[in-house]
């Protein structure tokens, strides 16, 4: 769309309320959108990929420009990263920012330092770079950079791959089968979808592919009793239902009621009825007691950073620090410990989180095995072969956007000996 004034100002206005970091970025610009609807679909579409645009690449449009208003890093994006000429947007340019864009645009990159190009905030830099090479930091960085993709996955209780991809394409949404995940189609566009007749008859779900994949390492059957112990809105939990074919016994337990309300009108959709959503006060609620040694399937997808959703939330690596890495590898501990006393002799237990860090993963899971020595890890890739998934992946299930092109994720699968 040809960029104008008005165009220039909202998104310089959006970006001004997004940049804070005191709430979730997209939280942010919905409420920006509501308070603004005269603003029309193409609008709000540029807007959108502007203001993530900026935020993917925060560090570096700030150190470039040594400006950090909205406005500032809105031109700045569009000339360096954005693929706006200076000619084309000379006409909206104020008496001296032709000046210091011109200097953005020209400014040489090997000049600026790693942590700053990758937009990484040190700290992080410092324990990735720990992690792994600088060549495959890089490549990840990179990957985080792009904007992802929109996954579905299918309602298998009520709908086949093949019939929504067919219905999908009759609808003019262009869509293909996900490589790894056998119930996930992958949209090449990002349409509305809350009126789409799939969507209504709660034939499809949004749901990354990777988080998708976790469902087959919990791998419940027909007649379990299931826990998903921090279920949120309850995204894995359908998955997790439509895989016992609405058998079974699956309890749903989060200690947010605000987010188990919101599971309500998925669950409805679903045609599920085997799934019951438990409040609780903490990981050691008196429900939790009750269950002890009784599960056949537990799911902890653990409260973490979210680093490996950069793609979808790229404000989040200013919103962590390391300090709040070190209270959630705390609770992590507490929550999967807690978790592991409902799993029944044989019974399995699944943590995961969508974290990059070895110190949410690896660290947490070495910590367990030490102090539960009546749990053994099983190895993730086997399992995933059993259902026939093309996916080499380790011991450890570990998935990032360079290489699978799903969010980063990690999970590990004991059983109870």
């Amino acid at each position: 769309m040809e960029l104008n004034a008005a165009t220039l100002k909202a998104v310089s206005e959006a970006l001004n309320v997004m940049l804070p970091g005191v709430e979730p970025a997209d939280v942010v610009l919905s409420r920006f959108f509501r308070e603004n609807a005269q603003l029309g679909v193409r609008d709000r579409a540029f807007i959108a990929e502007t203001a993530f645009g900026v935020l993917r690449h925060k560090r570096l449009l700030e150190t470039l420009s040594q400006h950090h208003t909205g406005r500032a890093l809105a031109l700045s994006f569009l000339v360096r990263l954005g693929g706006v000429s200076l000619r084309q947007i000379g006409p909206l340019l104020k008496r001296d920012e032709l000046e210091w864009l011109t200097a953005v645009k020209a400014a040489d990159m090997s000049q600026i330092p790693l942590a700053i190009q990758l937009d990484l905030p040190d700290w992080l830099f410092e324990m990735l770079s720990a992690q792994m090479p600088q060549e495959e930091l890089v490549r990840l960085c990179r990957a985080l950079q792009q904007p992802a993709p929109l996954d579905l996955r299918v309602n298998t209780l009520l709908a086949t791959r093949e019939e929504v991809l067919a219905k999908l394409k009759a609808d003019g949404i262009a869509a293909q089968a996900t490589p790894y995940s056998p119930i996930g189609v992958r949209l090449s566009e990002k349409p509305a979808l809350s009126k789409n007749r799939l969507f209504v008859a709660g034939k499809i779900e949004v749901q990354d592919e990777g988080s998708q994949l976790l469902g087959l390492l919990v791998g419940p059957t027909r007649h379990d009793t299931v826990v998903d112990f921090c279920a949120g809105a309850g995204g894995k939990t359908l998955h997790l239902g439509a895989m016992m074919n609405s058998q079974g016994r699956l309890y749903a337990f989060d200690v947010s009621e605000k987010r188990l309300q919101k599971m309500k009108p998925r669950l409805k959709r679903s045609g599920l009825s085997n799934i019951h959503p438990q409040w609780i006060k903490s990981e050691n609620d008196t429900h939790i007691k009750r269950l002890a040694g009784k599960i056949d399937r537990v799911l902890v997808d653990a409260p973490c950073s979210g680093l490996g959703t950069l793609r979808r939330n790229p404000d989040l690596k200013w919103r962590q620090t390391p300090q709040s890495i070190l209270e959630l590898s705390a609770k992590q501990s507490a929550i999967l410990a807690s978790a592991a006393r409902l799993v029944k002799v044989g019974g399995r237990l699944v943590y995961a989180t969508c974290s990059l860090l070895e110190a949410e993963n690896e660290v947490i899971v070495r910590a367990f095995l030490e102090q539960h020595p009546d749990f053994s890890l099983l190895h993730a890739g086997e399992l995933l072969q059993r259902h026939g998934i093309p996916l080499v992946t380790g011991e450890f299930f570990k998935l990032n956007p360079a290489d699978h092109h799903t969010d980063g994720f990690f999970a590990a699968v004991f059983t109870r000996t």
